[in-house]
């Protein structure tokens, strides 16, 4: 009896539960690259790039370990364009009696999957991921009951369960988080490593030719693809990380410098979510080199904690809310995307450098997403459906069940504080702390009001004003509205003018950039 066992283009892992336990002689694994899932939104190219080379070199590996592979490729004349109707043809072709698949992590995918049994007529035994450290059940279970939904919490129970960064009991250094002493800017002797790149190889170069001549209109820029591809590259650039960057990555991990787009980040995020790193393994490489004091352990920490914690609660959060939270808008945003989220084209100088990094890189680090990328679009009242589909367009580690709950929750505050207990609002003097940014730019960040000021600082008070009845009663943020109260009448209004000038001029981006 024949086994279908579909791999998604996410599920890139030799061990895939999927596959535990199949006989090869009575397998095969379907590997589908269909038009569906690289349109429904207009993916970045070398997101597109990224995930269709990694799905066929992973493909080679499972042949050459005796695997069945029926691999349908984009452009196979027969490819229906979506899973469900690659699956039902496969299922045809090999005469299947069973299908066997890890669980989707997108709500859409994973609404299809269920509809899978009936329309196949077979069983079809869909299974939890268990690449994740906690699963759907164990984070409905530890959210139920609880007021607040907190992450630190969340991590505190994440570190008793890998026994990562523990002594004994306790957490090792006495304290469970170090943030506080990983918010350093930038400073003249920042010396960041070169981050490692990988040449495109035959394979991927002729993904590059199928995506420049199919996907050409999509934004971005392929120039500078560098992404590994395979497990075997992935885990040379984690070997580089551990050994060049994470000594520094704790103090400088929420500094920005212009034109320097990686400082000391690790860029392992796309091979974690396309399954060629086993997080917990990453997390372990990292202990270790603590407990080898080769880095301090407020690197260790900071980088531990993204993963087992920020990502593994950002997953539960996208499933404990969804469907609702594509449609939250708590701050009743309406304004359209300015178009210069696409083009770069501004004189705010942050922005610009974010942009163009997104566009050269498909990727900008998590301060510049959340601190000028998403301050700017909460600030200014843009609509969250707009702002998520395009941070789902431009970063190649992007997948919905990550970027919607850090977007609409973290960065827009859409869902009411469910995620974050305070919006991450912030005038121009963050960004200057943090960066580079605004020395040269044309706006001064000193200047509160009138056309030459940063506008991030009438934006940040025409934000508070605006939403005041809600946020007013936050015990993280009442206390601005003393401030604002106190001001003389003449210098309110003119941060309202001033902010109202900013808005005014803001040009909405064209239609169709993220979605025909």
């Amino acid at each position: 009896m024949t086994t279908l066992v579909p791999i998604l283009g996410d599920q890139l892992t030799r061990t895939i539960a999927s596959l535990d336990g199949c006989d090869k002689a009575f397998t095969v694994v379907l590997m589908m690259e269909v038009w569906d899932e690289t349109t429904y939104v207009r993916h970045h190219k070398q997101k597109i790039v990224l995930i269709l080379s990694a799905m066929r070199h992973f493909a080679a590996e499972l042949e050459a370990q005796g695997w069945t592979v029926d691999y349908v490729r984009l452009d196979d004349k027969a490819n229906t364009g979506s899973f469900t109707g690659e699956v039902e043809r496969a299922v045809k072709r090999h005469k299947a009696k069973a299908v066997r698949v890890v669980e989707s992590g997108e709500w859409r995918v994973a609404e299809m999957m269920e509809g899978w049994s009936e329309a196949l007529g077979i069983p079809v035994d869909i299974l939890p991921d268990d690449r994740f450290l906690c699963s759907k059940e164990e984070f409905y279970v530890w959210a139920q009951g609880r007021e607040r939904l907190l992450m630190e919490n969340f991590y505190r129970d994440m570190r008793v369960r890998t026994d990562l960064l523990m002594d004994g009991k306790k957490p090792e250094g006495g304290q469970w988080n170090f943030d506080k002493e990983n918010r350093a800017g930038p400073d003249m002797l920042m010396d960041p490593p070169p981050t490692p790149g990988f040449p495109p190889d035959k394979v991927t170069r002729e993904v590059i030719a199928l995506v420049e001549s199919r996907f050409g209109n999509h934004f971005g820029s392929l120039e500078r693809f560098r992404w590994p591809v395979t497990a075997k590259q992935a885990n040379k650039a984690l070997d580089k990380f551990i050994a060049e960057r994470l000594p520094e990555f704790g103090t400088y991990q929420d500094a920005m410098v212009h034109g320097q787009d990686d400082l000391f980040h690790s860029l392992l995020s796309t091979s974690i979510n396309l399954g060629l790193l086993d997080p917990l393994e990453v997390c372990r490489r990292a202990e270790k080199a603590y407990r080898e004091r080769k880095v301090p352990l407020n690197a260790a920490e900071g980088f531990i904690r993204q993963i087992i914690g920020w990502r593994e609660y950002i997953r539960g959060m996208y499933w404990f809310e969804m469907p609702g939270l594509r449609e939250a808008n708590a701050l009743k945003a309406q304004r359209p995307l300015p178009d210069f989220y696409w083009t770069g084209e501004t004189d705010m100088r942050c922005l610009a450098d974010c942009v163009r990094s997104t566009r050269d890189n498909a990727h900008a680090h998590h301060i510049q997403r959340l601190m000028v990328l998403g301050n700017f679009a909460l600030l200014a009242g843009i609509l969250p459906q707009e702002v998520e589909d395009w941070f789902l367009v431009v970063y190649a580690d992007a997948y919905e069940w990550v970027e919607l709950p850090n977007v609409a929750a973290m960065a827009l505050w859409a869902d009411k504080g469910r995620l974050a207990s305070k919006p991450y609002a912030a005038s121009g003097n963050y960004i200057n702390k943090m960066s580079d940014y605004c020395g040269p730019c044309r706006y001064d960040v000193r200047k509160k009001t009138g056309e030459d000021a940063c506008p991030f600082n009438p934006l940040y008070w025409h934000f508070l004003v605006r939403n005041r009845k809600l946020l007013e009663k936050n015990m993280r943020i009442n206390r601005v509205y003393g401030t604002w109260d106190r001001m003389d009448a003449d210098k309110r209004k003119d941060y309202l003018a001033s902010a109202e000038a900013v808005l005014d001029n803001l040009v909405p981006a064209r239609k169709g950039w993220a979605r025909d």
